[in-house]
């Protein structure tokens, strides 16, 4: 057989080539959108059956995993229009911080939301900087290495200006609050994911005679973390920590939850056990936020906007 001709040859490299092309335009486009996604921030609204008869219903405004650097205006300006919400309650639960720099920043993005109730939880990211890692390493079982080597960031500032607002610090605390008539009773813990929580400090009977809803608050959903609250009796559950998954497939949803919680509650209002019942003993109405932010080093959201949730919580019997 003949080999090709120049011309032959130079028609296949141009297909090839306009292929290679063809092939790096759409993974450009893919990761523009990507990175554009990660700075399409929103309000998320569920209601949740969690209060007594005759309860008044309380707007809570759940925040997690912010991940704030100091030239994140976009953002910071999408937080402060997060007071007109006027939340009952604001609900952090941590990774607040992706800078040194970035407590300043924070505490001027949050703005009128200091001025209402707050309660808080720390997460690894508020004590330790993000660092540069394999982005693959993202999608592969939890090998239980932590960045904990990496350069400290200022958490006890974070804490102290949460409190100096008036914001209650639930790490590893219990604590007792009325918000618009409502007797809550609050069990946090430090952040799981680094194994800092403290659950013996905090485990008991939760709620009581003069309690109308028992949270508990915790960065990152570890099974064990839930399990314990469950047990003890609270009534619901706030956590951060996963993202959303970050990465997700549509019809599909999220491949990963950087702990031990299923994928399919990534994010979004559940059960804890997850096929257990509203009414049902043993079990609690569990909210996992997608967080508002992502690691400098990873600016991609895909399927999975940023943002905070606005739960409206009623009486149990519209359950």
């Amino acid at each position: 057989m003949a080999p090709p001709s120049l011309d032959t040859r130079a028609s296949g490299g141009r297909r090839v080539g306009r292929v290679v092309g063809g092939l790096g335009a759409a993974g450009g486009s893919a990761l523009g959108y990507a990175w554009w996604e990660a700075r399409w921030f929103t309000v998320r609204h569920v209601t949740v059956p969690v209060l007594p008869v005759g309860a008044t219903d309380l707007r809570v405004l759940h925040l997690s995993d912010l991940h704030l650097t100091p030239g994140q205006g976009r953002k910071r300006a999408w937080l402060a229009s997060l007071a007109a919400l006027e939340p009952d309650l604001v609900v952090d639960t941590g990774d607040n911080l992706s800078h040194r720099d970035a407590v300043e920043p924070l505490v001027d993005g949050l703005g009128g939301l200091l001025s209402r109730p707050g309660v808080f939880v720390m997460g690894s990211n508020d004590y330790f900087a993000p660092v540069r890692k394999n982005p693959v390493r993202y999608l592969l079982p939890d090998d239980g290495r932590r960045s904990t080597h990496a350069p400290r960031l200022p958490w006890e500032d974070l804490v102290r200006r949460f409190e100096v607002a008036g914001w209650t610090d639930l790490t590893n605390r219990r604590h007792t609050l009325t918000v618009e008539g409502v007797r809550i009773a609050f069990t946090g813990v430090d952040d799981p994911h680094l194994g800092y929580d403290d659950l013996d400090a905090v485990t008991g009977p939760a709620g009581g005679a003069d309690i109308d809803l028992s949270v508990a608050v915790s960065h990152a959903p570890y099974l064990r973390v839930l399990d314990r609250f469950v047990e003890d009796g609270h009534d619901l559950v706030l956590a951060g920590h996963t993202h959303g998954g970050q990465l997700r497939l549509p019809g599909k949803g999220a491949l990963v939850t950087n702990c031990d919680l299923d994928p399919s509650r990534a994010s979004g209002l559940h059960r804890h056990p997850a096929d257990s019942r509203p009414g049902e003993d043993g079990s609690a109405w569990l909210h996992v936020s997608a967080g508002a932010g992502t690691s400098p080093y990873a600016p991609f959201r895909v399927a999975c906007r940023p943002e905070a949730t606005l739960l409206t919580l009623v009486s149990r019997s519209a359950a």
